[in-house]
């Protein structure tokens, strides 16, 4: 049987954390927290269920989850958020890879909850996320904010069963704030790749990007909640490429 490390990044996360760890128990051999300095109950909460806590300062998060990744014993690695749990099947799942693993990575849906509501459709779901992974055979990429497990060539991946729960905001204000604080920082990352924006992108890519939440990807379905998820969907990438033509214009 293999080993896992549990890696979890946290920042202030004393209303997610203790479920997170709670639920990665019966399969965790090790379970790291790499922190950025949290200012509330965070740390005390992880030393009291003791799991090994790491503190770093916080310097994107792909940079983070690769580090994270350094400071775990084990070869195969779990990587969560703090705001994440696995559901009971997804548990079982892991335990099963645990007696049995074939693959290099394993990838789980996640499914996402939004001001108290489980979100099936507006593009959130399934949202497949590859979490579980040989370290010799994974690194942290993409461009921040949306970091993403890059596998080395001719790896081999695998669809686990039951869902990787995702509670992600308990308020429309906190996704508002989200939306705005995630556009900055992928304007930052588009402006050094290169990437560019003029008046028409920030016209048309908002509009096309609500039509897809709502209309293409059934965010209807989803109720008064799936219209605010495409109103704030629209609205981050309105910010993205305003942001972004900015930083041009003022290069």
């Amino acid at each position: 049987m293999i080993r896992i490390s549990v890696a979890i990044l946290t920042f202030n996360e004393e209303r997610n954390i203790r479920r997170c760890i709670d639920s990665v128990q019966a399969v965790a051999d090790e379970i790291v927290v790499v922190d950025s300095y949290s200012s509330d109950a965070t740390i005390s909460i992880c030393e009291s269920m003791g799991v090994k806590v790491v503190q770093n300062a916080f310097g994107g998060y792909i940079e983070q989850k690769n580090f994270a990744i350094t400071c775990c014993a084990n070869q195969h690695i779990l990587s969560l958020d703090a705001d994440e749990a696995l559901s009971e099947e997804l548990m079982e799942s892991i335990q099963q890879v645990k007696e049995n693993w074939k693959a290099d990575g394993y990838a789980m849906n996640r499914l996402t909850n939004y001001c108290g509501s489980w979100i099936y459709h507006s593009g959130w779901y399934p949202d497949r996320k590859l979490r579980l992974f040989d370290r010799s055979k994974a690194a942290w990429g993409g461009v921040n904010p949306h970091d993403k497990l890059e596998m080395v060539p001719g790896s081999v991946t695998e669809q686990l069963n039951g869902d990787l729960l995702h509670y992600s905001y308990y308020s429309v204000e906190e996704h508002k704030a989200q939306v705005a604080k995630f556009a900055d920082i992928a304007a930052l990352a588009m402006h050094k790749k290169g990437l560019r924006s003029d008046v028409l992108k920030i016209i048309y890519k908002p509009i096309a990007r609500f039509m897809r939440s709502y209309i293409v990807k059934a965010g209807f379905l989803d109720g008064k909640n799936g219209l605010i998820i495409a109103v704030q969907t629209a609205r981050g990438s309105f910010l993205r490429y305003s942001k972004l033509l900015k930083l041009q214009k003022n290069k």
